[in-house]
């Protein structure tokens, strides 16, 4: 049986009995979230910045895009300074199951809600939704049971106008329609307020020549068979989301990378004195183990390269 990758990865990632459908991410990869609640911390800190620029609503929304287990919401709402805590409302989005630990006052949603005020977040989210791969003047189809590949039949007039204007002239492309069409559907959720996107990316000037599709399973990079036993995964145009989501209301756009923004909201990696270890040896330990994780958040050869796209409306 010969699908396109659009279908092949919307089956095996969200299908029944799907990746999606029945595994936590943190057991396959790492993401910022479980690298250090620093990283938790950070997004808090713009959460109140946010509040402070609608003027303190009476119900502020955070929305966790893709929750896998939580784990974001819950250190938000953990860490939510008392001036919101009480006007603080939690929606976790996900396919899955709700984790049977998760603070009750989070709601678990499988949609985003509408009319949201406050900050929809959504970290290595978009990577995830299933796109079509062309190669040449075809589109490729896969074997869901083995991975393998073959010509199909012409893109679509949409896939084509999408290609032209945002990765023309690859040997391989990513056809990121469908990425601009859900990042548009948040931007449109919002009543006021901001949405990020947090992810692998690239933009028009440095799209990959032969595209970045691949799966990971158990902590290992591996090849993206959409059989469901994986995560399919490919990097996430953010240029062409940004554009995507100015039609949808966006009234202010700032794309830049991980690093630059978590060093903005306070997360600089910065090592304790020195002088600590002599006065504090357990403190200064701790010190340091924050300072080493927030490194790793910044790092710019890896998380700290994650492309962010903040929205506002």
């Amino acid at each position: 049986m010969w699908l396109s990758w659009r279908e092949a990865m919307a089956r095996a990632l969200y299908g029944a009995g799907g990746f999606y459908r029945r595994e936590r991410p943190h057991r396959h990869f790492r993401t910022s979230v479980h690298v250090s609640p620093a990283f938790g911390a950070g997004v808090t800190r713009l959460l109140a910045r946010v509040d402070r620029r609608l003027g303190g609503p009476a119900v502020l929304d955070f929305v966790d895009m893709g929750a896998g287990d939580g784990r974001l919401a819950a250190q938000v709402l953990a860490g939510a300074p008392p001036e919101l805590a009480g006007r603080l409302r939690v929606t976790a989005v996900d396919l899955s199951d709700r984790p049977r630990d998760l603070d009750g006052r989070i709601r678990w949603a499988a949609a985003v809600p509408p009319g949201v005020t406050g900050l929809i977040f959504a970290n290595e989210w978009l990577d995830n939704v299933p796109l079509d791969v062309a190669r040449g003047s075809r589109l490729v189809l896969v074997d869901p049971a083995t991975g393998a590949e073959r010509d199909g039949g012409p893109p679509s007039e949409r896939d084509r106008e999408w290609l032209a204007r945002w990765w023309p002239g690859g040997e391989r492309a990513e056809i990121g329609w469908p990425r601009d069409d859900a990042w548009a559907e948040l931007v449109a959720a919002l009543e006021r307020g901001m949405a990020v996107a947090v992810d692998y990316s690239h933009t028009r000037q440095t799209r990959p020549p032969l595209g970045t599709l691949t799966g990971y399973r158990d902590g290992q990079q591996v090849a993206p068979v959409p059989d469901g036993s994986r995560d399919l995964t490919a990097h996430v145009a953010l240029d062409a989301c940004a554009a995507a989501g100015e039609r949808a209301g966006a009234a202010e756009t700032v794309l830049t990378t991980q690093r630059e923004a978590l060093r903005e909201l306070g997360v600089r990696g910065a090592r304790p004195p020195l002088e600590q270890a002599r006065t504090d040896p357990a403190g200064y330990l701790r010190a340091l183990s924050l300072a080493t994780a927030e490194a790793e958040l910044i790092d710019a050869t890896g998380l700290g390269a994650f492309g962010w796209l903040t929205q506002i409306r």
